[in-house]
């Protein structure tokens, strides 16, 4: 039997996935301590929202369970739930980007992150990317884009093209759950009404649920790589296919439903008086 430790280390070594970990968990953690410093309340919430995302994220990228989602469909849609929807909705409910702002120090800061983040184009090219029609079609998009079948099979084989596919997947996660999950006092983000909010993630839930059913009811194999590539576990190939087709349908459909509860929650409770960002986050976990 082999040790632990042994499904804790990375398959495919990445440094960029490690080195942003790192700091992200340096920036973060600094900025906890810098606001408890100034006596601003830090919560439990918020800073376990965020590990639990970013764990999330990092498992799926450096672990065995990469191993296994390059040799398993339904782990690798596991992978992508991780990476598309639970990691970054829990990071983006957390909503990290102030304290991790100010815990970057404050040279690097002014001299690097402003400038850049602060430009004309990039600017732009945010406010295209969170425009409430280009959100929703790049987060199904990209799903549908990688399950192509001539896709997938180049990008489970080509290293680079696996790497470009999961870096993909986390980035647009972030960018469409953060406008989502976002309160409407929030600093930074296209400050979308409620409803419409509620609205895209219908409209996100029935785009995903054709091309899980397809996947699942599909009479033959669809995805041959991991026939290939072999199996990690024995398991016949139709009942791995479905149980992908299952997982790329119903959990990203609850994702957007728990969404939904976050969004009623905000709005009843700025109906009743605007409640500080910690309590907010407190009943939306509890939900």
């Amino acid at each position: 039997m082999q040790p632990i430790i042994v499904y804790l280390e990375p398959w495919e070594f990445s440094p960029t996935v490690l080195i942003t970990c790192i700091l992200l968990i340096a920036a973060y953690v600094r900025g906890l301590a810098l606001t408890r410093h100034a006596g601003g309340a830090v919560g439990f919430w918020r800073p376990l929202s965020f590990f639990v995302g970013l764990g999330l994220i990092y498992i799926a990228l450096q672990t065995y369970f990469d191993f296994l989602a390059q040799h398993m469909f339904w782990i690798h849609r596991l992978q992508v739930l991780f990476l598309h929807h639970a990691g970054p909705f829990l990071m983006a409910l957390a909503g990290p980007w102030d304290t991790i702002a100010r815990g970057v120090p404050r040279g690097l800061r002014e001299r690097v992150f402003r400038p850049i983040f602060g430009s004309r184009a990039v600017r732009s090219l945010y406010g295209f990317l969170q425009h409430p029609l280009v959100a929703p079609l790049m987060f199904v998009g990209i799903i549908y884009f990688w399950l192509i079948p001539a896709v997938h099979f180049t990008a489970m084989l080509d290293v680079n093209r696996y790497r470009i596919m999961n870096w993909s997947m986390v980035v647009d996660g972030m960018l469409f759950w953060w406008i989502m999950v976002a309160p409407l006092s929030a600093q930074g983000h296209a400050k979308l009404p409620y409803l419409t909010r509620i609205v895209i993630l219908i409209f996100v839930a029935l785009l995903q649920i054709p091309l899980g059913a397809y996947i699942t009811f599909r009479g033959s194999i669809i995805y041959n790589v991991y026939g290939i590539c072999g199996r990690a576990w024995a398991i016949n190939p139709m009942t791995d296919q479905q149980i992908g087709g299952l997982l790329t349908w119903i959990p990203p459909a609850m994702m957007c439903a728990v969404n939904m509860l976050v969004i009623l929650r905000y709005m009843l409770h700025e109906q009743g008086g605007r409640p500080s960002a910690e309590s907010t986050l407190a009943n939306a976990v509890n939900v």
